[in-house]
């Protein structure tokens, strides 16, 4: 339930700040009436994205035990890469955003092209839609319940979040957003990854190297520390724990970690890094010449 709600919270309030602004310009410019199509692009986005949704469901429950552990395996591994390039767009075009958009609706405003907002809104809400689709189906093979109230209650805080930031009464920086929820979700996706992993080990399409790299699990599968147990079931659904994981799964989980951790930190911490530099290198002069002094 928490994974679900954080990733749906995420994906829906990107789209939301991508609209509200749109909205927001178009009201600026004195473009009122263009709002319209706006809404007409992001309600096509909101339905297509439905669709896509139910053909997963019922796609997934035509399927074979095998078929099934397969296409878990590629759908958990699917999601892992749109959510890494994500992590990656979003780091890199974080300040440019709304500079982007605000053109993109200067070009269809000036022309008269209303078919370009409504492009435009449906492109925006439907890749975050598809993106939401792909994370949450991974999500409910183990949780159905808890994939459902999380999703419910991700929409709804997004839905509050929107109105206020269209009031003007709520200002959200941008980077700092994505700075932080990267972080969140580069550990789902680790999660993610070692999930798919382990799904085409099960299939028989990828080796274990090692069945078991250790094996923590309480003999008690009621036991809370357990994968299936209350605290283990958490750590399963947020971080991708496993009491008993192949070591294929392990290099998969770390590996991931280690690739996407060392991004961000080159990314988001570049000034702080230079800064700290930089007051090191004054601290030896300041030590040298006192030592020169006397």
């Amino acid at each position: 339930m928490i994974t679900s709600f954080l990733i749906t919270f995420r994906e829906a309030l990107e789209a939301a700040l991508i609209v509200t602004i749109i909205i927001a310009y178009l009201n600026k410019i004195g473009k009122r009436e263009y709002s319209r199509y706006l809404y007409l692009g992001t309600g096509l986005a909101v339905l297509a994205s439905l669709i896509v949704g139910w053909g997963v469901i019922a796609l997934y429950g035509s399927l074979s035990k095998d078929a099934e552990r397969i296409f878990e395996g590629v759908a958990s591994i699917t999601a892992t890469t749109v959510l890494t390039y994500m992590i990656i767009w979003m780091a890199k075009n974080a300040t440019s955003i709304k500079g982007e958009l605000q053109a993109k609706v200067d070009i269809a405003v000036t022309t008269g092209q209303v078919l370009g907002i409504v492009t435009l809104a449906f492109v925006s809400v439907f890749r975050e839609g598809i993106e939401t689709v792909l994370f949450l189906t991974t999500l409910s093979f183990t949780d159905p319940s808890g994939t459902i109230i999380g999703m419910t209650l991700g929409l709804s805080t997004v839905l509050i979040l929107s109105y206020l930031m269209l009031k003007g009464a709520y200002r959200m920086n941008l980077q700092k957003f994505f700075k932080y929820t990267s972080v969140l979700l580069i550990v789902f996706a680790a999660g993610l990854f070692g999930y798919g992993v382990h799904e085409l080990i099960e299939a028989d399409l990828l080796p274990s190297i090692v069945d078991q790299v250790w094996n923590i699990n309480p003999p008690d599968i009621t036991h809370p520390l357990h994968e299936k147990g209350v605290i283990g079931s958490i750590l399963k659904a947020l971080l991708g724990y496993d009491g008993n994981p192949e070591l294929l799964r392990v290099i998969a989980y770390l590996g991931y970690w280690a690739t996407m951790g060392v991004y961000l930190l080159r990314t988001y911490a570049p000034n702080k890094l230079r800064m700290t530099r930089v007051a090191n290198y004054r601290r030896k002069e300041q030590l040298l010449e006192q030592s020169v002094t006397a």
